[in-house]
């Protein structure tokens, strides 16, 4: 079933290689597989050509905190924070300023 859903989503993916869902679907199914490199690969691939993209955030956050990358993750969180703003999305504005407090670099700016 698993092995199902990638070869789809990657079946997608090569007719509509720009789609930021289905992009955002393969880096998923590779973080289920612990493959950091390409989860890592497709949410930078995210953040670089559909910056509005605000799932990625969170996502690219929690797995450079997951490799020791804290400084990264700090700033792909102020990041998201920025563009949540922009797409007023309270929720996710919220997620992303409680992961900055966990880190303890909460800057006090949520709005």
């Amino acid at each position: 079933m698993e092995q199902d859903r990638q070869a789809l989503i990657h079946q997608m993916l090569k007719t509509n290689p720009d789609d930021p869902f289905l992009i955002y679907a393969a880096a998923l199914e590779y973080r289920k597989q612990n493959d950091k490199e390409s989860t890592l690969n497709m949410f930078k691939k995210l953040v670089d050509e559909h910056p509005d993209y605000l799932a990625t955030y969170y996502q690219i956050g929690k797995l450079y905190e997951e490799l020791g990358k804290l400084e990264a993750a700090i700033s792909f969180y102020k990041q998201g924070r920025e563009v949540a703003k922009k797409q007023n999305d309270l929720k996710t504005l919220s997620e992303l300023s409680e992961a900055l407090m966990i880190l303890d670099e909460d800057d006090g700016e949520v709005w």
